[in-house]
């Protein structure tokens, strides 16, 4: 029978197997570049500064997005119960209290961000506290502490690093190609040259999809954690419930933090006809199954 434990431990191997298939990708693409420039130093300036760009974004993550978002921290009066919740989940869960900040939106939602659990920030917004009540709120911020505790910032960052450096390596392979770069036009490599070019058009695409898939199995994982968190999965459970009745975006609603939220901040009315068809490039897992999953652990 799958229990709060067995959804996790799940979870866990999937997103790290995701991660693997980056790795697989960019010694693919690191293979056909070296063979067809026969030349690495290609390859260590995209990995540097793939690198560089997106510890520094790690490093500063807490500062961007709460500026980016909006956030102001939480007063002591008029946020007390949320400062109060956090607190108690905090000592529960075993992590440091970290700050706790409110974003001035109708829309519900909130998110966690930090580079580790010393320097996390969890927010809430005024829409989401006000049509929660306690144990509602106890879930979405049960979930938000997974996000830190599970250390699901750093593993996200991964992804971004792998993500950016296949896109930078791509770019800068076919701008060479219109340079006319390269000099493998014998009939014995052509077919691997075909096919490399294929692949390296496709690898970004790939590392997109990737990218957001590890983000929608971090949700299912700190929806599994916050439940255990709490002992009690329907908090969390009606919480998505009045969060996805909500399908308005926020005002300040960004693709480059979107996957922080608990729940998609471009609400409905951001899908196109094709993203309808298919959740491939959605951040978020849909709400439905998230509350079916939560409730059958309730059993």
């Amino acid at each position: 029978m799958a229990t709060l434990y067995t959804h996790q431990a799940a979870n866990v191997r999937k997103t790290w197997l995701l991660m693997a298939s980056f790795f697989a990708v960019v010694i693919a693409i690191g293979y056909f570049l070296n063979w067809y420039y026969n030349d690495p130093s290609i390859m260590y300036v995209a990995i540097g500064f793939a690198l560089f760009m997106n510890v520094a974004s790690y490093w500063w993550s807490d500062k961007l997005v709460v500026s980016m978002t909006g956030a102001r921290p939480a007063d002591s009066q008029e946020h007390r119960e949320l400062i109060n919740v956090v607190e108690n989940l905090a000592i529960t869960a075993g992590l440091p209290m970290p700050k706790v900040y409110v974003v001035e939106d109708a829309a519900p939602n909130a998110f966690a961000t930090g580079r580790d659990p010393k320097h996390a920030v969890v927010a809430a917004t005024t829409g989401l506290l006000s049509i929660l009540d306690r144990t509602e709120l106890e879930g979405v911020m049960a979930h938000e502490l997974s996000h830190v505790g599970n250390r699901d910032m750093l593993v996200s960052t991964v992804a971004v690093v792998l993500a950016g450096f296949v896109a930078i390596v791509a770019d800068l392979f076919m701008r060479s190609m219109m340079w006319g770069g390269g000099d493998r036009d014998n009939k014995a490599g052509a077919l691997f040259l075909i096919l490399g070019i294929v692949g390296i058009i496709l690898a970004p695409i790939a590392a997109q999809l990737i990218q957001l898939a590890i983000s929608r199995k971090r949700e299912y994982l700190a929806d599994a954690t916050g439940a255990l968190l709490t002992r009690y999965p329907e908090g969390l459970a009606s919480a998505l419930e009045k969060i996805s009745h909500y399908n308005r975006p926020m005002r300040r609603a960004n693709n480059a933090t979107a996957h922080l939220f608990i729940a998609d901040p471009f609400g409905d009315d951001k899908r196109t006809l094709g993203q309808k068809i298919s959740n491939l490039f959605q951040t978020h897992p849909p709400a439905a199954d998230r509350i079916r999953i939560l409730r059958e652990m309730s059993k």
